[in-house]
């Protein structure tokens, strides 16, 4: 396993401000953003990005990622030194089970057992105890894009609070582990609540697009929200009701990222009017539309 220079990926020195380093984070995030970049090897470059990010805007991982890299340079080999785990791997934020997208590096680092394969739930490997810790209830916009929650817990019979770093496209039911106040590793199950717009289905997110008839039957474009922001969709003409459009890349965050697909539903305008009455009469003859052709004589 080969050392990665994290400050050499963002393009910044060892001592840059954490503003520093979130700027070069966003700017190369553009660049190399598979929906949008032409760079070769754009979503490789993504990856590695994401990932020096996720370590650099932590301190405490920036601090232990420090200490450990004094002795190293980007594309030594590498094996975590010895006491490794004792003295920097017990830090509370530090340590999560979802690794899926990150590299074996980070994985020896920040995640499972040294040189364990990335992308699943690790044991941990200081302690073969666990603790469960309950549940950790987080909204879809925080499973999107990962967040840092503090959580009280009891230690002793006394409250104490510990920080639980969630990672970007973790999944509703998937555990995160951290270190406890004893040799005993935190568990704690994600539930992710019910969104007004977006339902998940694995990596894939749903959501519902009403469309007025003429929309569907002329085609249009319309703008879609989405967990990363707001996507323009062209409709075809004659969509129908039910019909799936798939939005690429826009679902949840994982190696490769989940789609974002798009239900439309067509809403129809009440009668309640007599201009609207007679607008859908004169549809009625003019159209000589059967809605059921096809259907068994009665």
């Amino acid at each position: 396993m080969q050392f990665k220079d994290y400050y050499d990926t963002l393009g910044v020195s060892r001592g840059a401000p954490a503003e520093e380093i979130k700027r070069a984070y966003r700017k190369l995030a553009r660049k190399y953003h598979p929906d949008v970049s032409k760079e070769k090897n754009a979503e490789a470059k993504f990856k590695d990005v994401q990932e020096a990010y996720e370590v650099l805007k932590d301190p405490e991982k920036r601090a232990s990622y420090d200490q450990l890299g004094r002795d190293y340079r980007s594309g030594q080999q590498f094996r975590p030194p010895p006491g490794w785990e004792q003295h920097y791997g017990r830090a509370g934020s530090h340590r999560f089970s979802d690794l899926n997208g990150f590299s074996d590096f980070f994985s020896s680092l920040f995640g499972g057992a040294p040189g364990g394969p990335a992308g699943g739930p690790q044991p941990h490997p200081q302690a073969q105890q666990e603790e469960d810790a309950g549940s950790l209830e987080i909204s879809m916009e925080e499973a999107y894009a990962g967040a840092r929650r503090r959580v009280t817990i009891l230690e002793a019979g006394r409250p104490r609070q510990v920080d639980v770093q969630v990672p970007a496209g973790i999944s509703d039911g998937q555990a995160i582990r951290i270190s406890g106040p004893s040799r005993a590793a935190l568990k704690f199950r994600i539930k992710v609540r019910p969104h007004p717009l977006y339902a998940l289905s694995g990596k894939d997110v749903q959501i519902e697009l009403p469309l007025a008839p003429w929309e569907a039957a002329l085609g249009t474009k319309v703008a879609v929200p989405t967990l990363g922001g707001t996507v323009e969709l062209t409709i075809p003409a004659g969509a129908q009701s039910g019909q799936k459009l798939r939005l690429r890349g826009r679902g949840m965050p994982a190696a490769p990222n989940g789609d974002q697909l798009v239900v439309i539903k067509l809403v129809t305008p009440s009668a309640d009017t007599r201009e609207a009455r007679e607008a859908y009469e004169r549809m009625k003859h003019e159209f000589k539309f059967d809605a059921r052709a096809g259907w068994p004589p009665a």
